[in-house]
């Protein structure tokens, strides 16, 4: 069974027509949604949006291509270790809700830059923050890029890497204009609209597809061990990380990163500035967390389902391999209007996903580097404004290239190795300045260059860049790091490197900015917003 059976020309009109529906109407919300006539209005949306609704946005900010894409592909191919993406994604959020919605909301102000650099020296501090941002989000742009590419490339029937290339530019051109139009108010629409309608289609295609099977969970996974080359292993662990001893390092290597990951994430902790309170902010962790149970319940259906009802084989012959499980599924349930539904909701889900890392890139430059480090505050939010345009462009090229280079990867892979940068740069340096009294400017610092130096370094000579079939280089072989998330080494050494880096320091604690800081993100008196 191949791509073109499964999906015929006709289909591929249909498809190009919601897309573009899709988009045209999105752009009109974020026109009419933007108000941009100061940097608050730009980065956080004022603080206009109730919990409900921000939760909403972050559920759609935070299921990005990996969750639709990525993991109902590798639940179908791997099973059990597949849907462990899952459970790392969902239980991370307790980080979050526990401990970091409501301080961070009530410290900082646009960026994660303002709450490490509180009480610490602001401008190389901000750069360090800025430079991890920038960091993080390329490598999750490139993956969001990346899933565009693959998913474009099965609809449309596009099998040429120039045609791939060319579709994975006009999704990084498209999501600029979001950004450049729209704001964080406008975008936060988007992604309102978006997580909706992926709760809904997924629902749905869960629905339809136990209807195959006589509503019985039963006979749906003894199809999908039937249509699997490993059979009943695909309800067991070890099928993707139960090789060897060295796979299943790197399974806790991974767990580690997306447990750990989304507390550090830049593009989830500025999404608690566009609540006006930390009770909303709060409020906005338990909306998103419900939301994401009830979606990846649905995930672990739709995997199982694909593998019964397309078949591993088909899935990785398919353009993007893995990636294609749920149009595919999409496809042979509910024929060319489903997958056409799938379709818009897959690329909405990809374009909501790249505008708010975008806006986030952007925002970190211009507030953390350009208005605080370079102009030392003495600047207006109408060039604040327009030097975060300017570096969306720069971080959308940058973007487009990258998805290029890695197309064809497995999305939720390429995401963990985001979430590891996260846990590794910016994790241990928001606790720390949180709850550690003592830790200060070297430390944060160690902390996070270390973290974002080790996992690049870890990540550049390992199996993902060079050296396995799977690599982004497989003609060459440079890896001398075995495994391919880096998460169980990079993550200790920031945590370390911030011990270690403050006592170094010796620098004397402001007491005054410290119990300032202590009283803001407890109460939220003395925040500045506007």
């Amino acid at each position: 069974m191949n791509p073109p059976e499964l999906i015929p020309s006709e289909g591929a009109i249909f498809n190009t027509s919601i897309f573009a529906v899709f988009v045209l109407i999105t752009l009109f919300v974020v026109y009419r949604a933007s108000s941009q006539s100061t940097s608050s209005d730009y980065f956080a949306a004022g603080g206009s949006f109730s919990g409900a609704q921000n939760g909403i946005a972050l559920s759609g900010d935070f299921l990005s291509a990996a969750s639709f894409l990525g993991i109902a592909g590798a639940i179908a191919v791997h099973g059990y270790d597949g849907f462990l993406y899952s459970i790392g994604f969902l239980v991370a959020w307790l980080i979050n809700l526990l401990l970091l919605a409501e301080r961070t909301r009530n410290t900082g102000r646009f960026t994660m830059g303002d709450v490490i650099a509180f009480r610490m020296r602001a401008r190389p501090v901000r750069a360090a923050a800025a430079a991890s941002t920038l960091a993080i989000t390329f490598v999750y742009l490139i993956a969001q890029m990346a899933g565009a590419g693959g998913l474009v490339a099965l609809l449309l029937d596009v099998k040429s890497t120039g045609g791939q290339a060319l579709v994975i530019a006009v999704v990084g051109l498209v999501m600029m204009l979001y950004v450049l139009v729209g704001g964080m108010k406008g975008t936060t629409w988007v992604q309102i609209i978006k997580a909706t309608m992926l709760l809904l289609c997924a629902a749905l295609i869960t629905i339809f597809l136990l209807g195959k099977f006589g509503y019985s969970m039963t006979h749906l996974l003894q199809e999908a061990a039937q249509n699997n080359p490993k059979g009943d292993a695909i309800f067991a662990p070890g099928v993707q990380y139960g090789k060897s001893e060295l796979t299943k390092i790197d399974f806790v290597s991974l767990s580690l990163a997306l447990v750990l990951g989304v507390g550090g994430l830049p593009h989830v902790l500025m999404r608690f500035y566009t609540v006006p309170n930390a009770r909303e902010a709060r409020r906005s962790s338990v909306w998103a967390i419900w939301a994401m149970t009830a979606f990846y319940l649905c995930t672990l259906i739709i995997g199982y389902g694909a593998a019964a009802l397309v078949g591993t084989d088909a899935i990785l012959d398919a353009p993007g391999a893995e990636n294609s499980a749920a149009p595919l599924l999409a496809y042979r349930i509910g024929g060319t209007v489903l997958l056409g539904i799938v379709s818009a909701v897959a690329f909405a889900t990809i374009l909501a996903v790249v505008a708010g890392l975008t806006l986030t890139a952007s925002a970190s430059f211009a507030h953390d580097i350009y208005a605080n480090a370079m102009r030392r505050g003495r600047t207006d939010s109408d060039s604040v404004v327009r030097v975060a345009r300017i570096t969306a462009l720069v971080i959308g090229a940058a973007s487009i290239l990258g998805g290029i280079l890695v197309n064809g990867q497995n999305i939720a892979f390429l995401v963990g190795l985001a979430f590891a940068f996260a846990a590794s740069a910016n994790l241990s340096t928001i606790l720390y300045s949180l709850f550690w009294k003592r830790f200060n400017t070297t430390g944060t610092l160690w902390g996070i260059y270390s973290g974002l130096i080790s996992c690049l370094l870890l990540v550049i000579f390992s199996p993902v860049v060079s050296g396995a079939s799977d690599s982004i280089f497989p003609s060459v072989d440079f890896a001398f790091f075995p495994l391919k998330n880096p998460g169980i080494v990079s993550i200790p050494i920031s945590f370390i490197c911030g011990i270690i880096g403050t006592f170094v320091g010796r620098e004397k604690v402001d007491e005054d900015r410290l119990a300032e800081m202590e009283v803001r993100q407890l109460t939220g008196i003395g925040g500045v917003r506007g």
